[in-house]
């Protein structure tokens, strides 16, 4: 396991509990100790430069996006809803929302707009389906939000699946990301608790998907002239990838929970191998060894990473003037360790700038139109919250 000296270690640790609690960004050369372990000590949540103003509550959240004018958002849940919050109004049910297979991690995924929405009213949706003998996998869809008293989707069509689907209840990832300039869609597909396939180039779990909006494969991804499922992928080598998130200069960056240990963020390069299972800087959960990143410097290493597990959720860039000291930021979900994980971009590095106990699991971190922050807490008492910058 990666480790710093104690001292290194001890002085990182003095500096992240002097940052966390200060609205501003912590300068690289602070920081530079920290980043390059696991540790992140968190703030108290009375530290942060925020309040938290309960909004809604909801049963398993799993992801929103807010529609045009950020009054209004829709909502996943686990089991299957899709919402529809509206700040003046109550909540509605959307109806015609899939069938999806519901238990362990499956269930309802992600939601986003197309790029196009105010012309279409398109939306995008992961979720899991069953197959035969007992198999599963996350399939996309998209489909027509029409709104007003009775929400509803119309047309919804299959564009992508997992592929093979396999046993199992975990590791199905399915965040959606669009570019920048509309023209791709991006989907997180984990490698489903099997290791191997994250390597393997005859599937498309435990790789990072790029297609076209109507589902076909981009002429220049890098396999497409391998054909099938190969053709899907944009990089590989990941585990169970819960974040998709461009930046302001259109990179992009990805978020994945490690084994035990070994939580990481990664800048996504086309065609990229980011080592999963070969190298991780956490362990197997029956205490057997996994080879660190830096053993095998062919693999892409993440440019943040975290041990013990945050395991992280949520993934969103932060580029407004609200928070102060936020501006070029990740904004990151953890759940097992309950709280709100910023980090400064620095061109293609990375800085652990804040952490806040909130002591709850953090599922989803979105950023309104105006600026604000929103994020939705996990299970089945699950709370749709806004961060209200205190004054001063």
């Amino acid at each position: 396991m990666k480790t710093l000296s104690t001292f290194a270690l001890s002085a990182a640790l003095a500096v992240a509990a002097c940052s966390g609690s200060s609205p501003s960004e912590a300068a690289p050369g602070d920081t530079a100790a920290l980043d390059a372990s696991g540790a992140q000590p968190a703030a108290p949540l009375a530290d942060a430069p925020f309040t938290v103003e309960e909004v809604a509550s909801f049963d398993e959240p799993w992801a929103m996006t807010f529609l045009p004018g950020g009054k209004q958002a829709l909502v996943t849940e686990k089991a299957g809803k899709l919402k529809l919050w509206r700040a003046d109004g109550p909540i509605l049910d959307v109806a015609g929302a899939p069938a999806v297979a519901y238990g362990g991690q499956g269930g309802f995924g992600d939601v986003i707009l197309a790029p196009d929405f105010a012309a279409t009213g398109t939306v995008y949706l992961s979720w899991v389906e069953a197959g035969g003998s007992d198999t599963f996998g996350a399939v996309v869809g998209r489909a027509k939000l029409v709104q007003g008293a009775a929400p509803r989707l119309e047309g919804l069509d299959i564009i992508w699946k997992q592929d093979p689907k396999v046993p199992g209840r975990g590791h199905f990832s399915h965040r959606l990301a669009f570019s920048p300039d509309g023209q791709y869609l991006f989907i997180a597909s984990g490698e489903r608790q099997k290791f191997d396939p994250a390597q393997d180039m005859t599937k498309n779990l435990g790789k990072l998907i790029r297609l076209k909006p109507d589902g076909s494969v981009p002429a220049d991804n890098p396999f497409a002239e391998k054909g099938g499922v190969t053709a899907q992928i944009w990089s590989l080598g990941h585990r169970n990838l819960l974040g998709l998130a461009f930046d302001g200069t259109g990179k992009l960056w990805q978020q994945e929970m490690g084994p035990r240990g070994g939580d990481e963020v990664n800048l996504v390069e086309r065609g990229g191998n980011y080592g999963y299972p070969v190298v991780s800087n956490g362990d197997h959960y029956d205490g057997k060894d996994i080879p660190d990143h830096p053993t095998r410097p062919e693999f892409n290493a993440p440019k943040l990473w975290w041990n013990p597990s945050i395991s992280p959720a949520g993934l969103a860039w932060y580029g407004g003037t609200l928070y102060p000291g936020w501006q070029n930021s990740l904004l990151m979900g953890a759940l097992s360790g309950e709280g709100l994980i910023r980090m400064a971009i620095d061109g293609e590095a990375l800085h652990k700038s804040d952490r806040w106990d909130f002591g709850e699991r953090i599922r989803e971190v979105e950023v309104n139109e105006d600026g604000s922050v929103w994020l939705l807490t996990d299970g089945k008492d699950g709370r749709l919250v806004k961060l209200v910058p205190k004054d001063g």
